[in-house]
């Protein structure tokens, strides 16, 4: 079976909404070839439940794994799966200059 691609998310871009599952617009990052990608919230959800890729950002200089969560509401997000309910560790990345729509 191979492996599903794995993708580094190195910054964010915010809604401003408080909604722990509405915090987040998109996830964005560099390819091998240093071109920018991005991912909205959904499109990266649905791509981790369906297996397309793996998602991750450096804690601390370490790996961690981005997972999806289920708010209170039943509605689903992306956080560090080191981070107990809130995205923090997502939210402490900068924001995609790149990611203005």
């Amino acid at each position: 079976m191979p492996s599903r691609s794995r993708f580094r998310i190195r910054c964010v871009n915010r809604t401003g909404h408080s909604a722990v599952d509405q915090k987040l617009r998109f996830v964005g990052g560099l390819n091998s070839d240093g071109s920018n990608w991005k991912l909205s919230q959904e499109m990266a959800v649905d791509s981790i439940e369906n297996g397309k890729c793996q998602l991750y950002l450096l804690v601390e200089r370490r790996p961690v794994a981005v997972v999806v969560a289920v708010s209170h509401h039943g509605h689903k997000y992306l956080k560090a799966e080191t981070d107990p309910e809130e995205p923090n560790s997502l939210l402490n990345l900068p924001e995609c200059p790149f990611l203005t729509q």
